[in-house]
C-alpha cells in the first residue's frame, strides 16, 4: 500500500440534483380550457363540483331530466333542486354505472364567495384529475429571471452588443413605431428575435473536444441542461398537532384593480378562479453540469451560472426585484369605494411592508408582466408603449397599470398569488 492509497480520487459529478419543497400561500395555474362555462360545475353556498360531465349526462338523460337540467342552467336558477330529485339528497356522493363517483372527491373545492360564480378559470390537473404544478411552469418562470440577470448584468457576462438593453430598446421603439408588435402572442415572438435567442440558444456545441455541428434553437438552448419534473399532486392534508390545511383547493374571487390619478383604487372586474391555498408539495431540478460545458456562445457571452446553488440564488435576486416593484406600487394605493365595490388593501399593503423578499419566485396565473418579461429592465415608458400596444390601452399610467388579488373567506381582500418559495429538502 502506498503513502497516498488511502486517498480517494473523486471524479466529478456530471450532475447535479435537488429535490426542493415548494409552499406558497395561494397559487393558480390555469390549464388550457382557460374557462369554464356553468354548465361545467355545480356550485352550492360552500362548495363548487366538477363532476365527470359524461357520467352526469348520462344519468341525466337516462332520467329523462336532461333538457331540464340544461333549461334550469340557461335560466340561472338553482341546480341543486334537480340533482337531488335524479341522484338523491346527497346527489355529491352519487355514482355512476362503473360504481365511479360523478362528482369526484378530487375535484371538489371550497367556496369562498357569497356571489354566484360565473366563468370560472379552472387550476390545471393532471391526467389522473390531480391539482399539480407543471415542470414547465416552474422552468419557464426560472428561464424570465436568467434573462432578467443577464441584461442587468450585462457587462459582467459579456453580452453581446446585439442583446444590450441600450440596443434592444431601440430596436423595440422601431418596431412599435412601424406597428410591427401587435399583440401579445406577436410579442413573444418578438422577444424571442430581439434577444431571447441571442442570450439563450446562440451557441456552438462541443463534446469531448469535438465541435457537434447543430441548428440554432432547441438543441443550441443551454436551458437543456435544466430538468424541472412536475411536482408532486397537491393532495389536500391537515398538518398534524394544528388547524392548518395544506393543497387546500378553492374557489374565491380574484379582484382586478388599478387606482385613478390621485391613487385612489379603482375598480375593474370579478375573476372566478380555482386555486390551492397553503400549497405545500415537492418536485426536483436537476442541472447536467457536464452538458452546461459543451455550450461556448458566439459572441463571447458566459452563461450566468455553474450550479443549482447559483441557479437559485439568481431566481431570488428576481424575486426580490419584483418584491420591489410591488412594495412602491401599493404603498401609494388608497382605499375607496369603486362601482360599489369597497377597495381596502390594508393586507396587501402589509404583505409587502418587509424589505426582504420571504420568496425565490413568482410562478403562475397573476404573476403579470412584471413576472413574465423583463419589464423592471426597461425604461418605464418603453413599457408603458408596449402594454399600452400589446394589452389594453392605457395611456398616462405606469405597466401594468392593474393588479390582481385575493378575496378571502371573510369577505376581506387578502391575497396575492404566485409567490412561492423553495427551500432544499
Amino acid at each position: 500500500m502506498t503513502a497516498t492509497s488511502h486517498l480517494a480520487i473523486k471524479k466529478p459529478e456530471a450532475s447535479e440534483s435537488k429535490r426542493i419543497q415548494l409552499t406558497s400561500p395561494l397559487l393558480h395555474i390555469g390549464s388550457e380550457v382557460s374557462r369554464l362555462n356553468p354548465f361545467e360545475y355545480v356550485q352550492t353556498s360552500k362548495r363548487v363540483y366538477l363532476p365527470d360531465r359524461e357520467a352526469l349526462a348520462k344519468v341525466l338523460y337516462q332520467g329523462g331530466r336532461l333538457d331540464d337540467y340544461i333549461r334550469t342552467i340557461e335560466e340561472s336558477k338553482n341546480i341543486t333542486k334537480l340533482l337531488e330529485d335524479v341522484l338523491g339528497d346527497q346527489w355529491w356522493n352519487a355514482t355512476g354505472e362503473d360504481g365511479d363517483r360523478i362528482f369526484p372527491e378530487i375535484a371538489v373545492s371550497h367556496k369562498w364567495t357569497e356571489n354566484p360564480v360565473t366563468d370560472l378559470r379552472p387550476m390545471i390537473r393532471n391526467g389522473m384529475g390531480q391539482l399539480y404544478i407543471p415542470g414547465s411552469s416552474i422552468k419557464g418562470a426560472i428561464r424570465t429571471a436568467i434573462a432578467y440577470h443577464l441584461l442587468k448584468h450585462e457587462n459582467k457576462y459579456q453580452l453581446p452588443e446585439s442583446a444590450s438593453l441600450s440596443v434592444i430598446e431601440i430596436k423595440l421603439r422601431e418596431k412599435l413605431g412601424r406597428g410591427e408588435v401587435a399583440n401579445k402572442h406577436k410579442q413573444k415572438f418578438l422577444d424571442d428575435e430581439l434577444f431571447m435567442d441571442s442570450l439563450f440558444t446562440d451557441f456552438e456545441l462541443s463534446y469531448q473536444g469535438r465541435s457537434v455541428k447543430s441548428k440554432i434553437g432547441p438543441n443550441t438552448d443551454f436551458m437543456r441542461a435544466i430538468k424541472v419534473s412536475d411536482s408532486q399532486p397537491l393532495e389536500k392534508h391537515p398538518k398534524q398537532g394544528k388547524k392548518v390545511v395544506f393543497n387546500l383547493p378553492i374557489v374565491a374571487e380574484v379582484v382586478v384593480s388599478s387606482h385613478f390619478r390621485d391613487y385612489k383604487a379603482k375598480y375593474h372586474a370579478p375573476i372566478y378562479a380555482e386555486m390551492v391555498r397553503n400549497v405545500q408539495t415537492e418536485f426536483t431540478i436537476s442541472l447536467d453540469t457536464e452538458m452546461l460545458q459543451w455550450f461556448t456562445h458566439n459572441q463571447g457571452m458566459q452563461i450566468p451560472f455553474k450550479n443549482l446553488d447559483e441557479l437559485l440564488k439568481i431566481c431570488q435576486e428576481f424575486a426580490q426585484e419584483q418584491w420591489d416593484a410591488e412594495h412602491d406600487y401599493w404603498e401609494d394605493i388608497q382605499t375607496n369605494l369603486s362601482q360599489g365595490k369597497d377597495l381596502n388593501f390594508s393586507y396587501i399593503q402589509e404583505l409587502y411592508e418587509p424589505t426582504e423578499c420571504p420568496y425565490s419566485l413568482r410562478v403562475g396565473w397573476a404573476s403579470g408582466m412584471l413576472g413574465t418579461t423583463i419589464a423592471l429592465c426597461l425604461d418605464d415608458r418603453l413599457t408603458a408603449e408596449i402594454r399600452d400596444t400589446c394589452g389594453i390601452k392605457a395611456p398616462g399610467f405606469e405597466a401594468p397599470k392593474s393588479r390582481r388579488t385575493v378575496v378571502d373567506h371573510k369577505g376581506d381582500i387578502k391575497y396575492v398569488p404566485g409567490w412561492v418559495k423553495f427551500k432544499p429538502c
